[in-house]
């Protein structure tokens, strides 16, 4: 695992995978919010949210997506991401949603998020050492 760990190159093409996943599942969720189509209604009733602040929402996460799509600014659009990720867990938590599918996916796609940034950067790795 060492020696994996240690390659650049493999850990580049890791992240830039793990990167690549989040920023598809984002854009996903972005055009259907944009799209507002009937699921996403469905979704924001259930959680107790006005149908009509999907799109804005969608704005919102395109807009996270484009910083974190660009390496000078990816390391922001990876905090506003976390923010908007710790905002939908919230609102799986009050309303007692199953916790592996629904309220712990934020932690997942927030893993993809960081972990593919950190993969791909060596500056946030040393900030962020692993320790033996």
């Amino acid at each position: 695992m060492a020696g994996t760990l240690a390659n650049p190159r493999l850990m580049t093409a890791a992240g830039r995978a793990m990167s690549g996943l989040a920023m598809a599942f984002l854009a996903f969720d972005t055009t259907i919010k944009l799209l507002k189509i009937e699921p996403v209604v469905t979704a924001f009733a259930a959680l107790g949210y006005d149908p009509a602040v999907a799109r804005p929402i969608g704005v919102v996460i395109l807009a996270c997506l484009v910083l974190y799509a660009i390496p000078r600014t990816a390391v922001l659009g990876a905090v506003l991401t976390t923010g908007l990720l710790g905002g939908a867990m919230a609102s799986h938590v009050r309303i007692d949603s199953p916790l592996f599918t629904h309220t712990l996916f934020s932690v997942y796609l927030g893993l993809l998020v960081w972990g593919g940034l950190w993969l791909r950067d060596p500056r946030l790795r040393a900030l962020f050492p692993v320790r033996r």
